[in-house]
């Protein structure tokens, strides 16, 4: 897709970027991606895809804001308060980057996971709850789409990238076999979250997606397919681990049924 002269100015330090140029450029203007969930993590996830030229950006989430939300999603203001996060998401993309193209859609689940995924080129999972990561991560096992998926705890984070479809790599199932039981992990109200913390990795995600429109920043990148980023804020630490392919996971199985719905 051709850029216009405003267009070339706007991503001016993209397009003299080594890994990026303007066909690079042109690549991200024709991408569309879904992001799920506009809270702590998919705010800065959006706001940075929208400004680096993201075509289309799609946005699952049925929530609205509340006041509590605002110490760490920062796509929303305090005028935004009891508006669907779509709605405020939406304001601010167009805000920054008029040329982005933003779709609301409803809350990610078993049902219609497949449907929508289909739809978009690279899906980034900034859900807070577990019905969510399992039934966005088997749509895209099933649909053939790259996931960057990520978590935040009080202090602690995590981020990788999914390709389970090609190349023998590794799925979510493969690290997290199935969900932990009701209650095992506390949520952000029960147990808080640093707000910078959800923006930093939000920020780690849109670079994922990035280099997953782009196909790698340059030959051989693979990004983090097999790899799982691990966060600790208390002791500024980072650590990557590799992880490989469960041979006995059941979405591997010839046998296996889709865990989501919809037709292949």
């Amino acid at each position: 897709m051709r850029l216009s002269p405003e267009e070339t100015e706007r991503y001016a330090r993209h397009i003299v970027l080594a890994g990026v140029g303007g066909p690079g450029q042109q690549r991200l203007k024709g991408a569309r991606v879904l992001v799920i969930g506009a809270g702590g993590l998919g705010s800065p996830l959006i706001l940075y895809l929208a400004a680096a030229g993201v075509g289309t950006i799609g946005v699952a989430d049925d929530d609205t804001v509340s006041l509590s939300n605002l110490q760490r999603q920062v796509i929303h203001g305090t005028g935004d308060i009891g508006s669907a996060k779509t709605k405020s998401a939406a304001a601010a993309v167009s805000r920054i980057n008029p040329h982005v193209q933003f779709e609301a859609l409803p809350r990610m689940s078993v049902d219609n996971a497949r449907q929508m995924i289909r739809r978009f080129d690279v899906i980034a999972d900034g859900s807070d709850n577990f019905d969510t990561r399992y039934a966005a991560s088997d749509a895209c096992f099933y649909e053939a789409r790259p996931l960057i998926t990520a978590a935040v705890g009080p202090y602690d984070a995590s981020i990788t990238t999914l390709k389970p479809y090609e190349n023998g790599n590794p799925s979510y199932r493969c690290l997290f076999p199935d969900p932990p039981p009701a209650g095992m992990v506390p949520s952000c109200v029960e147990a808080g979250v640093l707000g910078a913390l959800t923006g930093m990795v939000g920020s780690m995600m849109a670079m994922e997606v990035i280099r997953e429109v782009l196909g790698g920043f340059k030959p051989g990148d693979t990004g983090l397919v097999g790899k799982l980023v691990l966060i600790d804020a208390l002791t500024v630490r980072f650590e990557t681990l590799n992880y490989e392919r469960d041979p006995d996971n059941r979405l591997f199985s010839r046998e296996s049924q889709p865990l989501v719905s919809g037709n292949p």
